[in-house]
């Protein structure tokens, strides 16, 4: 991504980065799905058939502020 800058403070070139996911059967990183939440019969969330996002993240150098942009399809 280009030309991003820090919604909260004003400041240009976020670092980037990404949202890591450590939790049970996880790949290790997070991806955005669409769609409410849906909860299947041992509560985890459905995601089967949803379209879903890699989740890129930028981090304010200035503020400490994050974007998140769920831009790359998987």
């Amino acid at each position: 991504m280009q030309n991003i800058t820090c919604t909260h403070c004003g400041a240009a070139d976020p670092e980037p980065g990404f949202v890591s996911d450590s939790g049970q059967n996880t790949r290790g990183y997070a991806r955005w799905i669409a769609g409410h939440l849906e909860r299947g019969i041992l509560g985890n969330a459905k995601r089967m058939g949803r379209p879903n996002r890699q989740i890129d993240a930028y981090r304010c150098h200035r503020c400490g502020h994050l974007e998140l942009f769920a831009t790359h399809e998987t």
